[in-house]
């Protein structure tokens, strides 16, 4: 089985994403994307090569392709999928994924994720980084972790997981401890060994990292960035804003490197 090693500990940039049909003007796709992976989710019989591997599609199957890989399809006939095209940063440790896998019971809330990330595109795109990166890390558990594999503690990833997709809620240790299947002071040993941080520290990392790029790259109220990260009081976020990025929202915001 053909795996490959990806990054998860940013959202990707989600250059392109939507409902691809091929199959049609051609049985045959052979193309190559240098920078970009590739998350697709099947829902038809065909073939797939990546780099000289042929895996087979089934409906229900889903996989990831690297960047600067030659892929060819082989189509039975009309073929719809769902698609993304992503830059993932070296972000966090790799995880080990194959390039396809069976999705199983998975597969409906995967088609659910990316079909709301391609609903969203056109006028929310974090929302669309959101629910793909969901994606991506629902994918890279679908295969347990072997002793080969290098990538953290799956009550870790769970962890990580429910932070992201809660960083403008009220996060409390033993609440994300419940989420990853674990006592309050595991995750907390767990996180540490894993990531080098604590929980809390991380917790805070994100939400000024995410309030950082929304401030550069959103038009969103300074006061609506800082409820969407979870410091509704501005003068907390402000304080916290200087703190771990070395200035206020509003000088951040000016900033253009």
């Amino acid at each position: 089985m053909r795996e490959t090693d990806v990054h998860l500990g940013e959202p990707p940039a989600v250059v392109n994403i939507g409902v691809g049909v091929h199959g049609v003007a051609s049985r045959t796709d052979v193309f190559r994307l240098p920078e970009l992976w590739q998350l697709h989710l099947y829902q038809y019989d065909a073939e797939l090569t990546v780099d000289g591997t042929t895996h087979t599609i089934r409906p229900g199957r889903v996989s990831l392709v690297p960047p600067g890989t030659t892929v060819r399809y082989r189509y039975q006939g009309r073929s719809e999928h769902l698609y993304a095209h992503l830059r993932i940063a070296p972000a966090g440790p790799p995880r080990t994924v194959p390039v396809m896998q069976d999705a199983g019971p998975e597969s409906p809330m995967l088609s659910s994720l990316l079909l709301n990330a391609i609903a969203a595109a056109p006028g929310a795109p974090e929302h669309t980084r959101a629910e793909i990166w969901t994606a991506l890390w629902r994918v890279a558990r679908l295969t347990p972790p072997t002793a080969a594999s290098r990538g953290p503690h799956p009550a870790v990833g769970t962890a990580i997981a429910h932070i992201e997709a809660r960083l403008a809620a009220s996060l409390t240790i033993p609440e994300i401890a419940r989420a990853a299947g674990i006592s309050h002071n595991h995750l907390t040993r767990l996180f540490r060994a894993e990531t080098g941080t604590t929980v809390v520290a991380y917790i805070r990392r994100r939400r000024l990292q995410r309030a950082h790029h929304l401030l550069r790259a959103t038009t969103l109220s300074i006061p609506a960035v800082a409820a969407s990260v979870g410091i509704p009081d501005l003068q907390a976020f402000n304080k916290a804003c200087r703190r771990e990025l070395g200035a206020s929202p509003r000088v951040l915001r000016g900033t253009t490197s």
